[in-house]
């Protein structure tokens, strides 16, 4: 599909869009960017053609990115904690009624593997975190800053089975290691015990072994089937 068509995509097709980043972690600070996500229907007359709807937009607008409804659940299944993070931002920009089914459906995404996913993805950061400081000295105070709000919200969410993004009371804790105030080894320090927490977590976790794919697949289906008779 042409450029046009994919922003054709999100600008007619979006069921679900908000925002993302540190405007809803609540750690934005003058000059934050504004991150916007969203989930997007291709019509089901689109897959009967050759060349198949995108599975993802990047834009039209600065900072947007967007993904096809079946691609943001498969993600959401495999407990990807960017993807799963969007199903609980407290700044929803635009919403219908396959979006509110959608946002009706978070429990069903949740699982153990959450400790897999979220974990794998802080090992993968961390290591850049640790070349930046090899290479040069220090780290990238305001990633290592989101490292460790992700491993607390990974860790909150094993401990009670709720995903929440907001940081609250950890605001100025976390915005500390963004401007560089808390030394390396502290932080490594920090990191290294909520992963460990998150480790400690997961066998008493009241989150179940799997998701619920019949489920989230019922409703894809269900949502697809909408869309082609709504075609006529």
């Amino acid at each position: 599909m042409t450029s046009l068509d994919a922003a054709s995509l999100v600008h007619d097709h979006t069921v679900y869009s908000c925002v993302m980043g540190s405007r809803a972690f609540g750690l934005a600070t003058e000059g934050s960017d504004t991150d916007r996500r969203g989930v997007f229907l291709a019509p089901t007359s689109s897959f009967w053609r050759f060349e198949k709807p995108p599975t993802h937009v990047d834009g039209p607008a600065p900072e947007q990115f967007s993904w096809e409804l079946e691609r943001f659940c498969e993600l959401a299944l495999r407990a990807n904690p960017n993807v799963l993070e969007c199903l609980h931002s407290p700044l929803v920009e635009r919403i219908d009624d396959t979006g509110r089914e959608l946002l009706a459906l978070r429990g069903a995404f949740l699982s153990r593997q959450a400790h897999e996913t979220f974990t794998r993805y802080a090992t993968g950061q961390r290591r850049k975190l640790e070349s930046d400081v090899r290479t040069h000295g220090a780290p990238r105070w305001k990633h290592a800053m989101h490292l460790l709000r992700l491993l607390m919200s990974a860790r909150e969410l094993l401990r009670t089975g709720v995903l929440t993004i907001d940081v609250g009371e950890r605001r100025e804790e976390l915005l500390a290691v963004k401007r560089g105030e808390v030394g390396w080894a502290e932080v490594e320090r920090r990191m290294a015990r909520l992963a460990d927490e998150c480790g400690e977590a997961v066998g008493r976790s009241p989150l179940p072994d799997h998701p619920d794919r019949a489920r989230v697949e019922e409703f894809l289906v269900r949502t697809r089937r909408a869309s082609a008779l709504s075609a006529g």
